[in-house]
């Protein structure tokens, strides 16, 4: 999988994601089935190879502000729900008279729009988190396509991971969330200037996206069936499937990351539903203080 990645990346990798992109209002007319192709990667075993061509190994670069990884995302796990009061927070817009009846005709208040509306607000709240300088100053990564594109899977999948345990609510939920994801990936790998072969290309992001959170999986399963920190490395760090380094720089970004997954995954698994499903909660910063 990784030599596919290493064919993708190299398309891409000269230029970011586009920052701030929104994810369009009809993202949810996509054809794709999460839960279906999640199957089937997971059946096929679509995971990262444990070997590929060797290549010089991605170290942490230097030039980021000093971070003091270990001693980061040892505090205790807590609800990531904003409070009531947060100028942050998303409201269900509120109408009165005439214009609710016709809203209401049209659907605007279903349980399917409400989740749309739902879905797109969480995906804002994932490419915040993904976007911000932060992340790549704290975990040493440099900006591009690839790490970009990393972050985001690792991000959906953690909240995907928290929705599915709602059972049909929360697998129809994700659902939307990914066919808002997919739209917005081919709007981005567009604007990278990959337009002939577009659907070649997503077809490919679409393989490692499933490849990473089938790796994700089993590393965070009860019984980890995967080390995460070296799924960690091979999905994030690694360029063309190179081992894990044994310098300190690497282990410590590595071992800091893999506290910062299982602290979100457990946070997101204390918010409350109605945070979930509205897009009410935002992860834990990663600004430091200078």
């Amino acid at each position: 999988m990784l030599a596919r990645w290493g064919r993708t990346a190299s398309q891409l990798a000269a230029v970011a994601l586009p920052r701030g992109a929104g994810a369009p209002r009809n993202a949810f007319l996509l054809d794709r089935s999460y839960s279906k192709v999640a199957a089937a990667a997971a059946a096929a075993t679509v995971a990262v190879p444990t070997s590929t061509p060797a290549s010089s190994p991605s170290k942490c670069p230097s030039n980021k502000p000093e971070v003091k990884l270990n001693a980061m995302f040892w505090s205790k796990p807590c609800s990531l729900a904003l409070p009531p009061n947060s100028p942050l927070r998303i409201e269900e817009p509120h109408f009165e008279g005439f214009k609710r009846i016709m809203l209401k005709l049209l659907l605007f208040y279903s349980k399917q729009s409400k989740s749309i509306r739902g879905a797109n607000v969480v995906y804002r709240r994932i490419i915040s988190q993904v976007d911000k300088p932060a992340i790549y100053d704290v975990f040493h990564l440099e900006k591009t396509f690839k790490t970009t594109f990393s972050l985001l899977v690792l991000h959906m999948w953690l909240f995907l991971r928290r929705s599915k345990t709602e059972g049909k609510e929360g697998v129809e939920f994700g659902q939307y969330l990914y066919e808002i994801y997919n739209h917005d990936m081919e709007l981005r790998v567009s604007k990278a200037g990959v337009n002939l072969l577009l659907t070649k290309w997503m077809k490919e992001l679409e393989k490692i996206f499933y490849g990473n959170i089938v790796a994700y999986d089993a590393a965070m399963a009860p019984e980890p069936k995967r080390d995460l920190a070296k799924v960690i490395w091979k999905n994030i760090y690694a360029e063309d499937g190179s081992e894990m380094p044994k310098d300190a720089d690497a282990t410590a970004c590595v071992q800091a990351m893999a506290r910062y997954i299982r602290r979100e995954s457990t946070c997101l698994s204390m918010t409350d539903n109605e945070a979930i499903f509205a897009g009410n909660f935002i992860f834990t910063s990663l600004e430091t203080k200078s």
